[in-house]
C-alpha cells in the first residue's frame, strides 16, 4: 500500500517546483515508509511513498514504461496481475519487474482509459502519458483506496492519497464548502465527490478523470462501473447459499498473495469470522488473527473471537482496551483531515496498531453488512416500508407529520416508545424516510442547530440531495435494495472504508477486503431481498451458507458493532473537554451555529435529560477540525 501525489501544470510549460511536491509527499510518509521518489518532466511532477508488499526488491515508483512513453504512481493491489501480465506479454509488451504496477502501465499502453475494465483489485493511480500529453487518474470500483484532487487558481492540478497532501500546497484554498457542512451533520462524514473544502474533490468510486494540457477547466469524471441495477434472474436463497462459499473462498484466495506477514482482523462477528474461516482452509500455517476487546462487557466481543480462533487454531492475539480510551480525540482530527464523526474510529485505530506489530497485510470483513443487508436499520426501514405500502403518501404525510412534530424525544424510555424518528420517516417517501432514519441530526434538529446566517448561505440546500442523486440510478430496485445501494454509494465509502484506510495507513498497514471484490459484489447484489432479510434476520443467506464453518453463537447472536461509551464519557471524564470545545469561541464565532442550541445540547446531555451523544460527538469532531483549519 502506498501514497501518491502530483502536480500537473495545465496551462504552463515549466517543471513543477520540487520543494512543493516534496512537502506534499512528505505529509503522507506514513502511507509508505519503505521508499519514496519523484518523476519530473515539463508540466508534470509525480511523487510516491511506498509500502512494499509484492516484488519488494523491484517495482520502484514512479515507474516509467520501457519505451518511456508513460509514467505511473499507484496505490493499491491488483489481484489478477499475473493473468494480465501473461495476456499483455502475448500482445508484445515487455516487463522488467515482477509486481502489479508495471501491469497497469502496460494495460494503459494497450487499452488506454479502458485499462481499468481489466483490473481486479483496489486501486488509485495516476498515469502521465508524454506522447498524448495527458494525465489519467482512476479509482477502484468500490472506493477502497482514496484519491483527492483540486484545480488551483494558477492552473495547476494537484492530487494526492489524502486531503492533507493538497493542504500542503501553498496555493491550496481553505474556503469551506457550505453544503459539505450540511452533509456532515447529517451523515457524519462528507460524501463523495465533495470534500469539506470548496475547491477540492474526491474522485468517486468507479470513476476516471482524463486531463489534457491546455485545458482551462476540469473535465467531468467518467463512470466506468456501477452496482448492477437490472438482472434477468434474481439469485435465489438456495443458489446464494450453494454458491457463496466457493465464491467467497476465491475472493479470499486471490488476496493471500504477499511477500510480507499476512493476517486478519477477528472481531467475533459474522463477517470477519467468515474471512478467517476461508483463510484457514487455504493455507497450511495458522492464520494470524487479532482482536480488540474492552474492559466493559457491554462492548466486548472477544469471547466470540476466541471461539473462532480456537476452532481454526489461529495464531491469535488479543488486546483489551480500557473503557476510557479517549486519548485519540485530537489525533483523529489530524488523521481524517476533514470532519469525521464515526466514534468507532478509536477502536479501529487500536486494532490496526496492534495488527501492525505482527503483520503488514490484514484481511477484513468490511462490506458484508451493506451487501447482504446486515444492519439493524434495514430491518427497521422495511417495517416502516410495509406501512408506506398500506397507506398512500397523501394520508401518511399529514398524519405522521403531525405525530413526528408533537411526539417527544424519549431517549430515556424503552426502545418501543422512542417513536419520534419513526413517525417523521413514515411521513416521507422511501428515500427521504431512510435519509431521516440514518441521520445523526434530523432535518428539524439541523435547522435548530444552524444560525440564520448559515441557513441563508445554504440557499435551501438539503443533504437529501445526496440520496436523491444516487437513488435516481436505482429506481428499478426494490425498497431494500435501494437502501443497500444508497449505503454502498455513501456510508460504505464515506464512513467505513475511509475509517479503515486512514486508521490502517497511519500504522503502515495494508487492509484487503474480500467481500468487496467487484466480481463477488456483482454476483451477490443480485440476490433476492428475501434471501438477505427474512423474519427480522439480516444476512440470512450468508449466515446459512456459513453454518458448517462457524459456531451458531457467532452466526445468530445480536449484532454488537465497534461501539464506544460516548454517553457516559460526555457525562463523566470528557464532560469538561466537551464543554470547552463545543462551546469554544471558535465554534460560537464561526457563524455556522445557533449558540443557544449548542448550549442546550450540551446541557441536556450532561444533566441526563436527553442522550445527545451522537450529535455532540459530531460537534466535537467539527470543533477539532475548525481549530486546526487555517482561517
Amino acid at each position: 500500500m502506498c501514497g501518491i501525489a502530483g502536480i500537473y501544470q495545465l496551462t504552463e510549460q515549466s517543471t513543477p517546483e520540487h520543494s512543493i511536491l516534496s512537502r506534499m509527499n512528505d505529509s503522507q510518509w506514513h502511507r509508505g515508509p519503505d521508499a519514496g521518489d519523484y518523476f519530473y518532466q515539463p508540466t508534470i511532477g509525480l511523487a510516491h511513498r511506498r509500502l512494499s508488499i509484492i516484488d519488494i526488491a523491484g517495482s520502484p515508483q514512479p515507474m516509467q514504461s520501457t519505451n518511456a512513453q508513460a509514467c505511473i504512481v499507484f496505490n493499491g493491489e491488483i489481484y489478477n496481475f499475473a493473468e494480465l501480465r501473461a495476456e499483455l506479454s502475448a500482445l508484445g509488451h515487455q516487463f522488467n519487474t515482477h509486481g502489479d504496477t508495471e501491469t497497469i502501465l502496460n494495460a494503459w499502453l494497450e487499452w488506454g482509459p479502458a485499462c481499468v475494465q481489466h483490473l481486479r483489485g483496489m486501486f488509485a493511480f495516476a498515469i502521465w502519458d508524454k506522447t498524448q500529453q495527458c494525465l489519467f487518474l482512476a479509482r477502484d470500483r468500490l472506493g477502497i483506496k482514496p484519491l483527492f484532487y483540486s484545480l488551483l487558481d494558477n492552473g495547476d492540478f494537484i492530487f494526492g492519497s489524502e486531503l492533507k497532501v493538497l493542504r500542503h500546497h501553498p496555493d491550496f484554498k481553505h474556503n469551506l464548502r457550505h453544503s459539505a457542512i450540511e452533509d456532515y451533520f447529517t451523515f457524519g462524514y462528507v460524501p463523495e465527490p465533495h470534500t469539506i473544502y470548496q475547491h477540492s474533490y474526491k474522485l468517486s468510486p468507479g470513476h476516471t478523470l482524463l486531463l489534457k494540457h491546455g485545458s482551462a477547466r476540469l473535465p467531468e469524471p467518467e463512470q466506468y462501473w456501477d452496482l448492477p441495477t437490472q438482472w434477468d434472474t434474481a439469485l435465489s436463497s438456495d443458489a446464494l447459499q450453494q454458491q457463496l462459499i466457493d465464491r467467497l473462498r476465491e475472493a479470499v484466495k486471490i488476496r493471500l498473495v504477499a511477500e510480507v506477514p499476512l493476517g486478519a482482523f477477528l472481531s467475533g462477528g459474522v463477517d470477519s469470522s467468515a474471512v478467517v474461516a476461508m483463510m484457514a482452509g487455504l493455507q497450511s500455517e495458522p492464520v494470524n488473527t487479532c482482536s480488540i476487546g474492552f474492559d466493559n462487557p457491554k462492548y466486548n466481543e472477544t469471547e466470540f473471537a476466541r471461539q473462532v480462533a480456537a476452532r481454526y487454531n489461529t495464531a491469535h492475539q488479543e488486546n483489551i482496551v480500557g473503557e476510557n480510551d479517549f486519548d485519540l480525540l485530537d489525533k483523529l482530527a489530524d488523521l481524517y483531515d476533514e470532519p469525521y464523526a464515526d466514534s468507532s474510529a478509536i477502536p479501529t485505530y487500536r486494532v490496526c496498531e496492534m495488527a501492525r506489530r505482527s503483520v503488514t497485510v490484514a484481511l477484513s470483513g468490511d462490506g458484508a453488512d451493506e451487501l447482504f443487508a446486515g444492519y439493524r436499520r434495514y430491518k427497521l426501514h422495511m417495517h416502516e416500508q410495509r406501512l408506506r405500502n398500506m397507506l398512500p403518501l397523501a394520508l401518511r404525510k399529514p398524519l405522521f407529520g403531525v405525530l413526528g412534530k408533537l411526539y417527544p424525544k424519549l431517549d430515556w424510555a424503552p426502545r418501543f416508545l422512542r417513536a419520534k424518528t419513526t413517525f417523521q420517516s413514515l411521513a416521507l417517501d422511501t428515500v427521504a424516510g431512510y435519509h431521516n432514519s440514518i441521520a445523526i441530526l434530523r432535518d428539524d434538529q439541523r435547522s435548530a442547530l444552524y444560525s440564520d446566517e448559515f441557513k441563508r448561505k445554504l440557499k435551501g440546500y438539503n443533504s437529501i440531495e445526496v440520496f436523491r442523486r444516487h437513488a435516481a440510478k436505482a429506481a428499478e430496485l426494490d425498497p431494500l435494495k435501494i437502501t443497500q445501494y444508497l449505503d454502498m454509494k455513501t456510508y460504505l465509502v464515506g464512513d467505513i472504508l475511509t475509517k479503515v484506510d486512514r486508521a490502517s495507513m497511519a500504522h503502515s498497514l495494508e487492509v484487503r477486503v474480500p467481500f468487496l471484490d467487484h466480481k463477488f459484489v456483482e454476483w451477490a447484489f443480485t440476490a433476492e431481498s428475501e434471501a438477505n432479510l427474512q423474519h427480522g434476520v439480516g444476512k440470512l443467506g450468508l449466515k446459512k451458507a456459513l453454518e458448517p464453518h462457524l459456531p451458531h453463537d457467532v452466526l445468530y447472536r445480536q449484532k454488537m458493532g465497534f461501539a464506544v461509551p460516548l454517553t457516559q464519557w460526555f457525562r463523566g471524564p470528557l464532560k469538561q473537554q466537551l464543554t470547552d470545545k463545543v462551546l469554544s469561541d471558535t465554534m460560537l464565532n464561526s457563524g455556522y451555529f445557533n449558540a443557544a442550541e449548542l448550549k442546550r445540547l450540551v446541557s441536556d446531555h450532561c444533566s441526563g435529560r436527553k442522550d445527545n451523544s451522537a450529535a455532540l460527538w459530531s460537534l466535537l469532531m467539527f470543533a477539532a477540525f475548525l481549530q486546526r483549519s487555517p482561517s
